[in-house]
Parts: C-alpha cells; sequence; structure tokens
C-alpha cells in the first residue's frame, strides 16, 4: 500500500496530515500511527491527524499520538487541520469542524489560525502547580531558569506521579517573563518527550496564570521552543469561555510512504 500524506507543523509541534474522507487508512492499526511518526524508520512528528467527513460540520478531526493510540484534543493539530481543510477547499476563511473534545470555530486571518478552545470550567489549584483541561489534562508549575531545565525526566515524573497516576498528563513548565507574557516548556504525553510546542497547554498556561491572579491580561502571549502564540478569553464568573488559541499553521511538504 503507497500512502499519500501531508506535513503539518505549528510552533515546531508537527503532524502527518491525512484526508481520509474516503476511509483509505485502517484506523485500529496502532503499529502503522506509530510507524508514521516514528523519525527514523517512518515519516517523523508528534501525533498523526485523519480528516474526515461529518454529516452536518465542515469536517471531523481524528488525532493519535504518536504512541499510536487515539488521544484528546491538540490545539497545533488542530489549527495545523484548519489550514489543511483550506488548502483541500473545503472552507475558506472560517469553519466549524468536530473533534474528540466537541465542535470548534475556526477563522484565518492573514494566514494567521484563531481557534476555539473548549471553555474551562475548573482550575484546581495546590502548592506549587495548577491543574486544568483545555481538551487535555494539564498540570502547570513555574520553575526557575527554565532555559536549562530538565524537561523530559522531570516532566516523566509528574506525568506518571500521583495523582495523575495510569491517566496521567501533560506538564507544563512556566517562567514569567512580564504580565502578560510567559515562556512553556511541554512534556507531552502520548509523544513521551518534550515537543517544541504544545496548544493546549499554552492554553492551559494562560488560563492558570490569570486565575492564579500572576496575569490581568485576557490576551496572553506564550514563548514556546518553536515559536510564539498568543491566547485569549473571556472570563465569565469562574468559567474561561471564548477561550482562542492563535498562531500559524504550516505545510512543510507532501509526500508517499509504502506501508
Amino acid at each position: 500500500m503507497t500512502l499519500t500524506f501531508y506535513k503539518y507543523q505549528g510552533t515546531g509541534n508537527d503532524f502527518v496530515m491525512i484526508d481520509n474522507r474516503q476511509n483509505v487508512f485502517d484506523k485500529n492499526n496502532t503499529k502503522l500511527v506509530a510507524f508514521l511518526c516514528d523519525r527514523k524508520f517512518g515519516v517523523g512528528a508528534d501525533g498523526l491527524i485523519l480528516l474526515e467527513n461529518h454529516p452536518t460540520e465542515d469536517f471531523k478531526m481524528v488525532y493519535y499520538n504518536a504512541d499510536g493510540n487515539e488521544s484528546s484534543m491538540c490545539g497545533n493539530g488542530g489549527r495545523c487541520i484548519v489550514a489543511f481543510a483550506e488548502f483541500l477547499q473545503l472552507i475558506t476563511d472560517q469553519t466549524t469542524f468536530e473533534a474528540t473534545d466537541g465542535l470548534h470555530f475556526a477563522k484565518i486571518e492573514d494566514n494567521i489560525i484563531h481557534l476555539q478552545m473548549k471553555d474551562v470550567d475548573t482550575v484546581k489549584s495546590f502548592k506549587n502547580h495548577q491543574f486544568l483541561d483545555t481538551g487535555s489534562p494539564h498540570h502547570v508549575q513555574f520553575v526557575a531558569d527554565l532555559a536549562h531545565f530538565d524537561v523530559k525526566n522531570e516532566g516523566k515524573k509528574i506525568r506518571y506521579g500521583q495523582p495523575y497516576n495510569q491517566a496521567g498528563t501533560n506538564v507544563n513548565f512556566v517562567e514569567k517573563v512580564n504580565e502578560d507574557t510567559y515562556t512553556v516548556r511541554t512534556y507531552e504525553r502520548g509523544v513521551e518527550d518534550e515537543t517544541l510546542s504544545c496548544g493546549t497547554g499554552v492554553t492551559a498556561v494562560a488560563i492558570a496564570m490569570h486565575n492564579t491572579g500572576n496575569s490581568v491580561a485576557t490576551t496572553i502571549n506564550l514563548n514556546v521552543q518553536g515559536g510564539a502564540l498568543k491566547v485569549s478569553f473571556v472570563k465569565d464568573g469562574n468559567s474561561y469561555k471564548k477561550v482562542m488559541l492563535i498562531g500559524p499553521a504550516t505545510q512543510v511538504f507532501k509526500g508517499e510512504i509504502a506501508c
């Protein structure tokens, strides 16, 4: 079998993207997904995304982690699939699509993707960290000297530690630049390593910074290893609504692979 794929990246978070509207891909073949995401033997990516037909919306997004397992929402992947849908001429400058955590609205302005994320009703505060779900679960923690911090090993300890255990969590380490700007490095479960960017992660960080009073801004700048993102939101009582993840999404190349 020869599979046609596209490679996309959003601030360095990279994905194998497949047009699966004709059901060409074996969705139950976790080994195939892991092979395609393998950086030495396959294409290489943080995850794999299928674009599929939807009965009422523009399309459906199905996301797999690099380990081959279907996963929770991926914000950067969501921005990339919007760019992919525009490339396929399924949409023009705006869209509504379904992902694993429900419907998402997105718009494209000057090649920047504005992706609406799920509302966040609960932020759990602990002595040294925050925990919240932005479509995927996220641990948010301040650290000193983030540039030299051992994200992989320290993130792995937290990812599998109490109280997350088997289900695990993504782990974000944060350093404050100023009142509305933060630097973020993320350990992603499923990838089991640091990635250059995590969309649901920076969304979690932005909301956590506002929730803890570290920032009063409702648009927050997030510096990640792969570039820069913005997150905006509206605080409504204890909830965060109209949450937008804003940043670029780029097609890197198209290819074919025997599998």
